[in-house]
């Protein structure tokens, strides 16, 4: 039945991160009444680099976020493909991807974003800290109930609350019918120094069979570190220590930057988790909707997930503004219309598994010549031009 709805919206949503933040900036700014719960205590900064481009860019244009983000802007980087001892056996300059990819482009640290979409907020949402959803009761509208003991009456529950859902679980069901495990672990976590001789606006990555370790050092933002490798234990090592993890899959690599991430992986400070993929048959379930990676989280392989997110975010507030008077229709509408980009990009993830983590010899020798090729002065910019048109 439509929801014949003659006022603004009531919109509880769940997460703080990009997909909540951004959610409740959209809703707000189209008059609807929102509370953010958030299961952590406080905002979260830090976290590794993410680039928005194509749909994601958009969003953030539509957003209204480009202006602050440009003065967040990492920009490109050089790249340096180096040997376990650190030296360095490929070198990708910055003018190479900056010729592919454009002006419309951003790349961001994921904390900037989210404090870029707290500004923009100005303080104008409610956000509870320390608070989760516990209940969604729709037997006679929808009563979500909290942490904190209190019980809202709602219109919609959006669960943006990341890959370990807690609305999905409540609203939907275990995390195991709908998380798919990619047998791979990943850490990114800042770093106190740049490691001695990596230049600034520069990235030294390794890659071997199975695994790969990764420094960035930005011109105005302390370096951080990102490693990943294939595992069969990949939950069990992430509720572990990364320091542990580190040792025990890159112990045997050497030079200033390897120790540095050696160092920090032993700090503490940092994200350390499975990589997953949630595959889910629909989002929505009669008023409780799930956005970003709650929803449809397509894995760090396959990028753009900061991107996805805030496109999910705009185009739900788009689709609930053209059909004010039909949740039901508006939540169908805009998942439809977002399905076919987010299969795209899981479908993206094997090859980038393959990029970030070789299975063999083979397929690393092979992405070490694509990457010479890349780099070679006249084949190399019209393959990139090439391979931005064909994205």
């Amino acid at each position: 039945m439509p929801d014949h709805i003659e006022r603004p919206l009531r919109i509880v949503i769940a997460g703080a991160g990009i997909a909540g933040l951004a959610t409740a900036l959209r809703l707000h700014r189209d008059g609807h009444r929102v509370v953010v719960v958030e299961r952590a205590p406080a905002r979260r900064t830090g976290g590794y680099l993410v680039n928005l481009l194509g749909a994601g860019f958009d969003a953030a244009d539509a957003l209204g976020l480009v202006p602050a983000l440009r003065t967040r802007d990492q920009g490109v980087f050089t790249s340096l493909l180096v040997r376990a001892d650190g030296s360095t056996k490929l070198t990708m300059p910055a003018a190479l991807a900056e010729q592919s990819l454009g002006s419309r482009a951003l790349t961001v640290f994921r904390g900037d974003l989210e404090a870029a979409l707290h500004d923009a907020l100005d303080g104008a949402v409610e956000i509870r800290f320390g608070t989760t959803v516990t209940g969604a009761d729709e037997a006679d509208g929808l009563r979500v109930t909290l942490s904190d003991g209190t019980v809202h009456d709602a219109d919609l529950l959006v669960g943006a609350d990341g890959l370990h859902s807690g609305v999905r679980e409540v609203a939907f069901g275990p995390a195991p019918e709908f998380v798919r495990d990619l047998q791979h672990a990943v850490a990114a976590f800042p770093l106190d120094a740049a490691p001695n001789g990596l230049p600034e606006q520069t990235a030294s990555t390794f890659i071997d069979v199975g695994r790969t370790a990764a420094v960035f050092r930005p011109r105005e933002h302390a370096p951080s570190a990102f490693f990943t490798y294939r595992t069969p234990s990949a939950e069990a090592d992430a509720a572990g220590s990364p320091a542990d993890a580190f040792a025990a899959h890159f112990g045997d690599l050497t030079g200033p930057v390897h120790e540095a991430i050696r160092g920090a992986a032993g700090a503490g400070d940092g994200y350390f988790d499975s990589v997953s993929q949630v595959v889910m048959d629909a989002w929505s379930s009669g008023r409780v909707v799930l956005v970003g990676d709650a929803a449809w989280c397509v894995s760090l392989f396959a990028g753009h997930g900061a991107g996805l997110a805030l496109a999910g975010a705009d185009r739900l507030g788009r689709a609930l503004a053209e059909q004010p008077g039909d949740i039901g229709a508006a939540l169908h509408a805009w998942e439809a219309g977002l399905r076919p980009e987010v299969a795209q990009r899981r479908r993206q993830a094997r090859a980038g598994m393959a990029r970030f983590a070789p299975p063999s010899r083979l397929h690393l020798g092979v992405q070490d010549l694509m990457i010479r090729t890349l780099t070679a002065p006249l084949v190399g910019p019209a393959l990139l031009r090439l391979m931005s048109r064909a994205q």
